[in-house]
């Protein structure tokens, strides 16, 4: 890709994503195959004032041989130099950028067994940095660029070089970056979600009824005092920043114990490299009863059983159906993608900033407040084109939301 366009991308994540300040310490996480891109965004923080730009390079092909040949004892373990990294990074108040590029298909060949106990030994491990990054106590910005394995997964049955530049086309689209002025563009855009999230806070419905032709036929209580951001968030020292590029949804909490019915997806969700597709969640009193999936049913069981938190849902997120990353009709096999084209709920952990005075609450206070707590948080994706949702108010008021897909107001 053209160094020219890299530029423009770098800008945008540093200015608009993180909102990077004079002095302050940026972390990039890195897949290796994503290193030229990594480092155009640290000359960009440097010429913006920052303080120092740390790389965390990650190598997903190293990580495949550790899972297949390691032995069993190391998936329960997180590295202590590990998680002292992380932690005094976001002590200090340093801004992080995550690419997000990986192999959806990569670790098939893996006993998922080890997947989860691994990615469960390292959320727990970190969980300090979690609880602060879904606090917004810093400002933090997901991004992604093409990598070949990939863009030939998305683009199957041509080249690989051309796979890659179809995949540089669909992100750049994405995240605006083709525009003559991304940072402004993104600004309008960002008007536009805000149109969004004043319609479902003015209406403070109490519940949301989803029904569409896949079987979803699902009931969510929404907790009192709940909000709805979307666009551009503030961490709690006020600083302006935006977490996914792209990002097309408008989304809060639901009440923990408020979830019934069953939920089917409408896209294929990568967990940790392995795809998990064709599946339903069967929920009562906001419990996951029942899960089944054509492809990964023991992965996404694993997931559910994660801990206690991750059988309930932690976010409730709408995306219209007639949106730009929907509309391209590709099946990018990444979440960053996949849930800016799709109404998608999370699985597991809730952002404390989706219900008033979140942020301040202890624990217990915000179990007492209808949040769900976990060591996961993990987005599926459940929109479609005849997909409806009725509100509820809190005086038993029937109100469209959406309708074949798309919000009744727009």
């Amino acid at each position: 890709m053209d160094k020219k366009v890299l530029e423009k991308y770098a800008r945008l994540v540093v200015k608009t994503g993180v909102n990077l300040q004079r002095a302050q310490t940026l972390v990039i996480t890195s897949p290796l195959e994503c290193a030229d891109f990594a480092r155009v965004i640290t000359e960009t923080a440097y010429q913006a004032g920052a303080r120092e730009v740390v790389m965390n390079w990650k190598d997903e092909l190293s990580s495949k041989i550790r899972f297949m040949q390691a032995p069993e004892e190391i998936f329960d373990e997180f590295p202590e130099w590990q998680k002292e990294f992380y932690l005094s990074y976001v002590r200090k108040g340093a801004a992080f950028v995550s690419i997000a590029a990986s192999d959806p298909e990569l670790l098939k060949e893996v006993n998922p067994d080890r997947v989860v106990r691994a990615q469960k030994a390292s959320n727990t491990a970190l969980r300090e940095y979690r609880e602060r990054m879904m606090s917004n106590q810093n400002a933090w910005n997901i991004v992604s660029i093409p990598t070949a394995a990939w863009a030939q997964k998305v683009f199957p049955g041509i080249s690989g070089e051309e796979a890659v530049e179809k995949l540089w086309t669909a992100i750049l689209q994405a995240v605006r970056v083709d525009t003559q002025d991304p940072v402004a563009a993104w600004q309008e855009h960002s008007r536009a979600l805000k149109q969004s999230v004043k319609y479902m806070n003015e209406h403070k419905f109490k519940q949301l009824h989803y029904k569409n032709s896949l079987g979803t036929d699902l009931k969510v209580e929404l907790p009192d005092g709940h909000i709805w951001l979307g666009g551009p968030e503030h961490t709690t020292g006020g600083i302006e920043f935006v977490a996914n590029m792209p990002t097309e949804e408008v989304f809060s909490l639901p009440k923990k114990t408020g979830v019934n019915g069953k939920v089917v997806s409408a896209k294929p969700l990568n967990y940790n490299g392995t795809l998990i597709d064709k599946f339903s969640l069967t929920f009562k009193d906001g419990r996951i009863v029942d899960s089944q999936a054509e492809q990964g049913n023991e992965v996404l069981k694993k997931l559910v059983e994660t801990d206690e938190g991750s059988h309930y849902l932690g976010e409730v997120a709408l995306v219209p159906h007639n949106s730009p990353i929907s509309n391209s009709n590709i099946l990018f096999y990444n979440t960053l993608f996949d849930e800016n084209a799709s109404c998608h709920f999370a699985i597991g952990k809730a952002y404390p900033v989706c219900i008033e005075n979140g942020v301040n609450m202890s624990k217990d206070q915000l179990e007492q407040a209808g949040v769900n707590d976990s060591i996961v948080h993990v987005d599926f994706m459940i929109g479609t084109a005849d997909l409806e949702i009725t509100g509820i108010t809190a005086i038993g008021e029937n109100i469209p939301v959406f309708k074949k897909g798309n919000f009744v107001f727009k």
